[in-house]
């Protein structure tokens, strides 16, 4: 195991590393001018206290718990591998809290926390296409717990004019200081509770196409060509 390695994964190597990342997210948020649309439609659910699922792309996380305002609840579903940990250390930083599991580990443990969640009042927010892909493509799970706790899901996407977009799977958008940056809210989408598969199926891809729609405006407002999704599969959904 490299030198680096063994740092991120003790306890003090890990506090260290979250506080720096954290403290860079101030540096982006202070340093740069932001414009937000559409956040009426988050605000109408804050202002009532009523519960809803936020989703964002895992490659759009770094400037997310920006979009947050404080007092609001959150519980962020974080995949329990290392680099999960690492997010969940940093974002707790915003006063966010985690919920641990994912698609590929746990991920019927951590549907039904997220459904616990949101019956007891608290928001969750999701990467619905975290932790490992397909890049940019809605996993069911989302969907399932919108179903089972009849909340809707708000769709958020952010871009920076000043960035660098890593080589990673997720495309992960890294901003860097004295920017412009926009965030983006979408429209509610709600999971009928009667909803079959097929409509199911209908609703998932409704909502993959708003996210990327989203990022997409947000990427240009900011001079830049979209980030573009991974190749759809002509099999099952991911």
């Amino acid at each position: 195991m490299s030198a680096a390695k063994r740092v991120v994964r003790s306890d003090l190597g890990r506090r260290i590393l979250c506080w720096l990342v954290a403290q860079y997210i101030r540096l982006v948020w202070w340093t740069s001018r932001w414009h937000t649309e559409g956040v009426d439609r988050p605000a109408a659910f804050w202002s009532q206290n009523r519960p809803f699922i936020l989703a964002f792309w895992h490659g759009r996380l770094l400037m997310a718990p920006k979009a947050w305002p404080a007092g609001a609840s959150m519980n962020m579903l974080i995949s329990g591998h290392a680099d999960g940990r690492i997010i969940a250390d940093a974002i707790a930083h915003f006063g966010l809290d985690t919920i641990m599991g994912s698609k590929s580990k746990g991920g019927l443990a951590a549907l039904r926390a997220m459904v616990r969640a949101l019956a007891d009042g608290n928001n969750v927010g999701v990467t619905p296409d975290g932790p490992r892909g397909p890049l940019m493509r809605v996993s069911p799970g989302i969907i399932a717990a919108a179903k089972l706790s009849q909340c809707p899901i708000i769709p958020l996407s952010f871009a920076t004019t000043g960035r660098l977009i890593l080589g990673s799977w997720d495309r992960f958008h890294f901003s860097l200081p004295f920017s412009r940056g926009v965030f983006l809210w979408g429209e509610p989408l709600l999971v009928p509770k009667d909803a079959d598969p097929a409509r199911l199926e209908a609703l998932r891809l409704t909502l993959e196409d708003r996210m990327n729609r989203l990022t997409a405006t947000a990427d240009r407002l900011c001079g830049h060509a979209p980030v573009q999704p991974e190749a759809a599969s002509s099999g099952s959904a991911p």
